[in-house]
């Protein structure tokens, strides 16, 4: 039978491309202070960086198949797709090499200058850097030849190296490569601030230094040419095949994993250069890279960006520089006053990040670590911060005698190892600690708390859309619910029990719950909404869609009329606005200061409006693969906080991008006797707004509690 791929579908690979590219063009925006452009800049490679350590490594292990499987959307090979990733990816570099170059260039007349070491004229200066390599770097560098009797060093994932093109001084005919670690973060750092007058800040990178004196460290070789360079390793380590050969603690397995992905194959190499004549080619044959040929990018600009938080903090001292300081304001609907505890057994809470303090959170946290009538604490953990004092309130519950239970997510890529030593350091406080199901990572963002109160058990129940984790709080917008509902305590339970024991929920009555029941809801009441016809309305805000069930619903939808409003900040595989298939839909992404990352669930309108907040994209991994919950919101006043949310969001004419018929993305313009509005910046100023009227309601009660006292006394006096 004939495969037919439709086009109202994109490839998730080039479409998360697609969204770097949004990040890049904050980069470019000259509009943005430039410390926070060059902050993108870091982002974008970062970003490409886990790019092609889990995703074009992935692919580049399917090529290895004889019968690969295609793209379900596009038909797209392996192979395919990595040639698309390579062609797209030489595109988006140029750009970020003119953003990078464009943005130091704007930094000179802040006093903030890039030197390099053969551009320096100032023979004091040049005699300093001479005298700094000769007596701080020189003795920390491990130079290596390669040869017949020196093998290749191992080159280890993301560090940099300097490759030289060495001649023997003997007179051999061949030259020979050398290999210089440049990245010794324990030993020297990236970056050397130079000697200068006070309200300047002139800076060297380390590696321009030690490529520039790389003959001292061969001082039997003429150096004909240098070049710096950065490889990329795979590191999509399979965890289901390390779990099937192993009868041991779950922590042992992830460890042993995380040794192996510093070692699996070069995916990508990167090539400083800036003056460098040296065949890319050749180096890469001499490195034995030449499978990674058609992923060997030259750029003219540094290779990696983790400098940039060194300079930000020399430049504290020029706001200019950066975004106006914003901090998270104490909710409206939560009196910083009163319990925690006891409010929630009022009514629901919705906490809204980073506008609204992460701090409520913790105080409810804190407060059921010493309650009394608190029996226990469940909580799901996936990312947490370094210092997490939501770890360290767990501790404190257990060691109150609370019967304490945390699901540490061990395979929270890139965070495998933060996660293990917090799992090690709550079991020795006497935590329970599971590690979810074996073939299902537990993604949800879920807490239980449970009272005994007399002979009745009261719940109280979280569900957020992000990580309990303060750091990331302040920096992605995320959503929160507080409720003592009982239906949502009993299915939290439920939940909690099933992983306990290592099974996936199978039903339940209130909460969503992937894999066997969130997906199927969503179907559901897609269905729903398609008996309504033109009535009909879906506004859904996600990361990234990429599930094909759940795309092929939309579309059935939007041509039975229905109404449908995305805004995905990601990947998004269905491309808006195709005759016949996608006209009713729009797909728009916000990428700004913020990383969008709350997810809200709206089906129907007016009084048969239901939404849901939920940790789950509608992405396969995470409808079919993996513990996700999404939580009904009961309040009516909630679910017009929420809707209203969402309808900001889609008048954002700043930082929106609008998906075209043709899966490009273009920036939403002001229209004529039309207010700019970034819709981030707008919920701050309600934030703030929010926060100066309780402060202000709450100097008036004061005033007047203080005025009812003053009269008391005065007509007590006139008794």
């Amino acid at each position: 039978m004939k495969e037919i791929f439709n086009n109202y579908f994109d490839n998730r690979e080039l479409s998360w491309l697609k969204f770097n590219e949004r990040v890049l063009e904050e980069a470019e925006d000259e509009s943005i202070p430039l410390m926070e452009r060059l902050n993108f800049v870091s982002i974008f490679c970062s970003n490409l960086d886990e790019f092609f350590m889990v995703r074009a490594g992935t692919l580049h292990d399917q090529t290895l198949v004889k019968d690969a499987k295609k793209d379900n959307k596009t038909g797209l090979t392996p192979a395919q797709q990595l040639t698309k990733i390579a062609k797209r990816t030489a595109e988006l570099l140029p750009r970020k090499e003119k953003a990078y170059k464009d943005i130091i260039k704007g930094l000179k007349s802040y006093g903030v200058e890039q030197i390099y070491p053969d551009k320096i004229k100032d023979s004091e200066l040049v005699q300093w850097l001479e005298q700094y390599f000769t007596k701080e770097i020189l003795p920390l560098l491990s130079p290596t030849v390669v040869d017949k009797t020196h093998p290749l060093p191992f080159l280890k994932n993301k560090e940099l190296y300097a490759g030289v093109a060495l001649k023997d001084k003997s007179g051999a005919k061949h030259s020979v490569l050398g290999i210089i670690p440049l990245t010794v973060s324990d030993v020297f750092g990236r970056i050397i601030f130079l000697p200068s007058e006070s309200d300047k800040l002139r800076f060297i990178l380390t590696e321009d230094l030690i490529i520039y004196y790389a003959a001292k460290a061969f001082p039997n070789f003429d150096l004909i040419d240098g070049n710096i360079f950065r490889i990329t390793r795979n590191a999509d380590i399979d965890v289901d095949e390390a779990l099937y050969d192993h009868d041991v603690d779950f922590r042992d397995v992830m460890e042993e994993l995380i040794k192996k992905r510093k070692k699996l194959s070069p995916i990508r190499v990167e090539l400083f250069a800036r003056n460098s004549t040296i065949d890319k080619e050749l180096l890469a044959k001499k490195l034995g890279l030449e499978t990674c040929s058609d992923f060997i990018f030259v750029q003219s600009c540094p290779l990696d960006f983790d400098f940039v938080g060194s300079i930000r903090d020399k430049l504290s001292g020029k706001p200019e520089l950066f975004f106006r300081h914003l901090t998270p304001q104490q909710p409206k609907t939560v009196n910083k006053h009163e319990s925690m505890i006891k409010q929630a057994d009022k009514g629901d809470m919705l906490l809204f990040y980073p506008y609204e303090t992460f701090n409520s959170f913790i105080r409810l946290l804190d407060e059921a670590t010493v309650d009394p009538s608190v029996v226990s604490i469940k909580i799901t953990l996936y990312r947490v911060a370094r210092d997490s004092k939501i770890v360290n309130a767990l501790i404190r519950a257990a060691e109150n005698g609370k019967d304490v239970l945390a699901l540490v997510e061990l395979r929270a890529r890139f965070d495998e190892e933060n996660n293990i030593g917090w799992a090690k350091r709550l079991a020795d406080a006497g935590v329970t600690v599971i590690y979810g199901l074996d073939s299902l990572k537990v993604h949800s963002k879920l807490l239980l708390i449970t009272r005994r109160i007399g002979n009745n058990i009261r719940y109280i129940t979280q569900v957020g859309t992000g990580n309990y984790n303060e750091r990331t709080s302040k920096l992605y917008t995320d959503l929160t619910l507080i409720t003592s509902d009982k239906e949502f305590g009993t299915d939290a339970s439920l939940i909690f029990n099933n992983l306990s024991v290592g099974v996936a929920v199978e039903s339940s009555s209130t909460l969503w719950v992937a894999p066997n029941c969130l997906k199927s809801r969503v179907v559901e009441m897609i269905d729903r909404e398609i008996t309504y016809g033109k009535d009909g309305y879906i506004g859904i805000k996600m990361n990234s869609l990429t599930d094909i069930d759940i795309i092929q619903k939309l579309v059935e939808a939007s041509r039975r009329g229905v109404r449908v409003q995305l805004i995905i900040r990601g990947i998004c595989c269905l491309v808006a606005g195709i005759p016949g298939y996608t006209e009713n839909i729009t797909v728009t992404s916000i990428v700004g200061r913020f990383l969008e990352h709350s997810r809200i669930y709206i089906f129907g309108n007016d009084t048969r409006r239901r939404v849901y907040i939920s940790s789950a994209d509608f992405m396969t991994r995470n409808t079919e693969r993996r513990v996700e919950v999404a939580a009904p919101i009961k309040s009516p006043e909630i679910q017009e906080k929420l809707t209203a949310i969402f309808n900001i969001m889609l008048k954002d004419n700043v930082k929106a991008r609008v998906q075209q018929p043709d899966g490009t993305y273009v920036k939403k313009s002001v229209k004529q006797n039309e207010e700019p509005l970034d819709s981030q910046l707008y919920f701050y100023g309600l934030a703030y707004k929010n926060a100066e009227e309780e402060a202000a309601s709450a100097r008036e009660e004061k005033s007047n509690k203080t005025l009812a006292k003053v009269k008391r006394i005065s007509k007590h006096k006139r008794r």
